[in-house]
């Protein structure tokens, strides 16, 4: 169907073009200074203007997001933590490794039920309960492990956002592969302004004093 064009009155200083399209119908309003683009589906469920204004620009990028957290002028948001996040890794530890032996044991009551056959879920509970918890406590609601929290820790990405279940097992799984394969890897906090390992950098992830 060929494009129909109403003209208006040359008082006025608007242009109006409807373009019919089989299926689809797009209506362009041209002014003097602004030009909306209103798309209306084929059922009519709705019309919506378009801003040029609130479209994102282009190039942006997720890692472009500029850090939320400055030590310069928020000193007291890293002040202490290398020493926090020791004593909460401890705790942690613990925890983990009461899980672990509870989940070993289920296994095990399994595989005497399956004769044998849950056994081999046993290489599985250790990485399945340390990444899960990681996953639950910091991808969860308070942002931080049960050690961290004790400790007034908090675990937010480096933009001030929430962690992802995601990214808090990955974050996790660099950091126990940290410390089984270079353990002294770990002493890059020491030097980094925001006191952050590199598996924190990595996963894109701020240890912080709660605020």
């Amino acid at each position: 169907m060929r494009p129909r064009s109403l003209c208006l009155s040359p008082g006025l200083a608007e242009l109006l073009t409807l373009r019919l399209r089989l299926g689809n119908k797009r209506m362009l309003v041209c002014t003097d200074n602004r030009n909306y683009l209103a798309r209306e589906s084929f059922f009519g469920a709705g019309k919506e203007m378009s801003d040029p204004k609130t479209i994102p620009q282009r190039g942006t990028n997720f890692a472009d997001r500029p850090h939320a957290y400055d030590p310069v002028t928020q000193p007291q948001v890293f002040a202490g933590v290398i020493g926090k996040r020791s004593l909460a890794f401890i705790v942690d530890a613990i925890i983990i490794t009461v899980l672990t032996a509870i989940a070993y044991v289920v296994v095990a009551l399994l595989g005497i039920i399956t004769l044998g056959l849950a056994w081999l879920l046993f290489g599985l509970v250790f990485p399945v309960v340390g990444l899960g918890y990681n996953a639950l406590t910091i991808g969860g609601p308070k942002s931080a492990t049960i050690g961290q929290r004790m400790m007034g820790l908090e675990v937010p990405m480096w933009f001030g956002g929430k962690v992802s279940p995601l990214v808090a097992a990955f974050h996790a799984l660099l950091f126990w592969f940290s410390l089984v394969v270079f353990c002294p890897i770990l002493l890059w906090a020491l030097f980094d302004q925001r006191k952050r390992c590199l598996h924190d950098i990595l996963a894109g992830v701020l240890v912080i004093n709660r605020t």
